[in-house]
């Protein structure tokens, strides 16, 4: 093979292996692109399987339960936290307000299912016992509205009130209010408004991420 033809079959070999090399530069480019793309979307699913089947990320807008959440902390609560057993006494759930299911609330589970609850000047009795319970979470002396309620808690439902009992929009006030709302004609007719189905329960609090990690027992 003369020089000439040698040369030219090196410089056609060098331009295929830079080829080649750009190729293969460009198929690595992709491969990471494909491998980025596939990490964002399984963490995409996992969020939403998360938010839509674990977890519930809620803002507290009110002073309802204070001094345990305060307005404008944010927290979780656990959907799953009820899979396996019973809502029990002071536990702290999300739920959907009776009044208006577009609305989440949250307060302290007080009345379980069946329990007659009694208010008396601001103390709570349990089926009759001579001996209140002990709410040592109160933020305050409970004074405003704290007398003269008795609840006959349904067998599938719960009696929740908030903490800061003074202020806060509970189990006291939801039957008038679905009358207010035009959702019953009298008490009668709105005393289901009063309780909260298992099946508004959302799940349970469990712990404050914003503005500071606490958690919620």
């Amino acid at each position: 093979m003369e020089e000439k033809d040698l040369d030219k079959a090196q410089e056609q070999k060098k331009g295929e292996t830079g080829e080649e090399k750009a190729e293969q530069k460009k198929r690595s480019w992709l491969r990471e692109l494909l491998s980025f793309v596939e990490i964002f979307v399984a963490a995409f699913i996992l969020a939403q399987v998360m938010v839509h089947f674990v977890l519930i990320n809620a803002e507290v807008p009110s002073e309802s339960m204070e001094s345990l959440i305060e307005p404008g902390d944010r927290l979780f609560g656990f959907r799953l936290a009820y899979a396996f057993e019973e809502p029990e006494r002071y536990d702290i759930v999300i739920f959907r307000y009776p009044v208006d299911e577009s609305q989440n609330f949250i307060k302290r589970i007080i009345g379980l299912p069946g329990e007659v609850v009694e208010i008396r000047s601001g103390k709570i009795y349990i089926d009759g016992s001579d001996i209140p319970l002990e709410e040592s979470y109160l933020p305050e002396e409970w004074t405003d509205d704290n007398d003269g309620y008795v609840f006959d808690v349904p067998n599938d439902c719960y009696l929740m009130l908030g903490d800061n009992r003074n202020i806060s929009l509970d189990a006291r006030f939801w039957a008038s209010q679905a009358i207010q709302d035009g959702l019953a004609e009298d008490m009668e007719q709105a005393e289901k408004y009063t309780y909260v189905n298992e099946d508004q329960i959302l799940g349970r609090a469990i712990f404050k991420y914003y503005p500071k990690i606490q958690m919620l027992d």
